[in-house]
């Protein structure tokens, strides 16, 4: 996030609930709330040199593996050590549905500020589940209350409707978040999550917990970003211990996978860019007003990261002599917008995270927007971005010596080097 001018920060979020600390050059000032409870942006970090080491990591990484890695190493859902331990899944529901029944609670029946629900939904939830599904694989899934339901489906699930539900669901979880007049307001996550539960029961009721398994967005979100995690999920359920690369390698290709990782990608985008002066001006100016011009921003930035993969992996058939690779590296996406998430959420997590869980407890507490050093925010997140693309290149890479001829595998992978190339630029200079 950028520092504004307070007068803007005012007209862009007149609500006034919550509180954004951002730096420049160290030093604390009020800006704007960007997220539903709040944001924080500390990069005391030169931006040449910010380019220049995710420019070296990229070329290092790109020349390394197309001169050492001839043959695809990877084994997907094959791959990992079985762990024999199996734990009750049952408890875990019941727990995770009485924490939703006590979020709801709070957004019932909580005083209107402070309400520690906005927080439990925004912060623990939300950004939450990126460290939780980076360690322990998809938590939603093993705490989901809707898994609750029986398993009897009444049809089977049509196979083309593959993730696009799950993709219109964290779309519109981003809009409330970043567009909508009122994010923290407890009618607007009301009105959402009634609408969320309705679609889970009615989903899960007719086709089962397949259901689940692409139709719930959260669940989704988890179990993709889980794929990196060391451990890991079969398709027949058993749990094992393996390479994240070889857990991104088991992420099976299906319709709107890719729209559902571009909206993560293109949801990030839209944030960083949201609190530039520029697009703040167009807000508070623009015909259109600020809902109405936020969500034609919100679906150009999610259209910007969709078009540009398209373009570029329409490019790397063309070279690599191969059709339908769109959605066989879609794979290679998930690092990349998990390494965008923990950027601009990892603050807000740390920070409001502590301040949420003392409200819900009941505690009276506030933010410490001093709690982590500008520095040590500012390294994890440049570290986030790299590290999220080199793992991206490794694992597009091994896909590309798997589908690509052996004498076009390296030269089909210039405009997927390409792409991530933009994607780091584009991370960087908003986050910078």
């Amino acid at each position: 996030m950028r520092l504004l001018p307070e007068p803007a920060a005012a007209a862009l979020h007149g609500d006034g609930w919550g509180m954004a600390v951002l730096f420049r050059g160290g030093g604390p000032a009020a800006g704007v709330l960007a997220h539903g409870v709040g944001a924080r942006s500390d990069l005391p970090i030169p931006l040449f040199y910010a380019y220049a080491g995710a420019f070296a990591a990229l070329v290092v990484s790109f020349l390394a593996l197309g001169l050492l890695w001839a043959d695809s190493r990877f084994r997907g859902d094959r791959a990992g050590r079985l762990i024999p331990l199996r734990l009750p899944a049952r408890p875990a529901r019941v727990l995770g549905l009485l924490v939703a029944l006590y979020t709801l609670g709070w957004l019932v029946a909580g005083p209107a500020e402070p309400n520690a629900g906005p927080y439990l939904v925004y912060v623990l939830f939300w950004v939450g589940l990126v460290p939780a599904s980076l360690l322990f694989g998809p938590v939603w899934r093993a705490v989901s209350p809707f898994r609750l339901l029986p398993d009897r489906p009444r049809r089977p699930l049509p196979s083309r409707l593959g993730y696009w539900p799950a993709a219109a669901g964290l779309l519109a979880f981003t809009w409330m978040e970043l567009v909508a007049p009122e994010p923290s307001a407890p009618v607007t996550l009301l009105v959402f999550l009634a609408l969320y539960g309705a679609a889970q029961l009615t989903g899960t009721l007719v086709y089962g917990h397949a259901w689940l398994e692409r139709g719930d967005p959260f669940e989704v979100y988890s179990t993709l970003i889980g794929h990196l995690s060391p451990l890991g999920r079969r398709a027949n359920g058993d749990r094992v211990l393996r390479s994240p690369f070889d857990g991104l390698d088991a992420i099976e290709p299906a319709p709107g996978l890719v729209v559902t990782v571009c909206v993560l990608l293109g949801g990030t985008a839209y944030d960083g860019f949201s609190t530039t002066p520029a697009w703040v001006g167009a807000l508070q100016s623009g015909p259109l007003g600020r809902t109405g011009l936020g969500t034609l921003g919100l679906l150009a930035a999610v259209a910007g990261v969709a078009v540009l993969y398209a373009a570029c992996l329409g490019v790397a058939g063309l070279i690599g002599g191969a059709r339908g690779l769109t959605a066989r590296f879609a794979h290679s996406l998930v690092p990349i917008a998990t390494g965008y998430l923990i950027a601009h959420y990892f603050s807000l997590l740390v920070i409001e995270g502590r301040h949420g869980i003392l409200m819900a407890l009941g505690l009276d507490a506030k933010a410490d927007p001093n709690a982590i050093e500008p520095a040590t925010i500012a390294t994890v997140q440049v570290l986030a971005i790299v590290i999220g693309h080199v793992v991206g290149v490794v694992a597009a890479h091994d896909r590309s010596v798997r589908l690509l001829p052996p004498a076009r595998a390296v030269a089909g992978q210039i405009p997927l080097f390409v792409l991530m190339v933009c994607y780091t630029i584009g991370g960087l200079t908003l986050l910078l």
